[in-house]
């Protein structure tokens, strides 16, 4: 059985536990890094936009029947195994 050391790293950080330990250090560092990974974000073209919302409405449609078309079939089934009610 293979022992993992323990590390004492609360802020969740890689570099060893060197990071800042001022609050207000450590928040200024986080909006820093949230500031540089937004800038790595590429927006999509009006196209690409259009492009993604029709596949996924599509998509969605494709669902749509799938559900309808087995709670058909399994109503059918049903009505098979169980019955077709009182009917008065």
């Amino acid at each position: 059985m293979s022992q993992t050391p323990v590390t004492d790293d609360a802020g969740g950080t890689s570099s060893g536990g060197s990071g800042p330990k001022n609050p207000f250090s450590r928040t200024w560092l986080f909006l820093k890094q949230v500031f540089d990974e937004l800038r790595k974000v590429i927006v999509p073209t009006r196209r690409e936009l259009l492009n993604y919302t029709v596949v996924v409405l599509v998509f969605v449609l494709i669902v749509i029947g799938i559900v309808t078309g087995l709670d058909w079939v399994l109503g059918h089934l049903s009505e098979l195994v169980f019955g077709g009610g009182a009917g008065g």
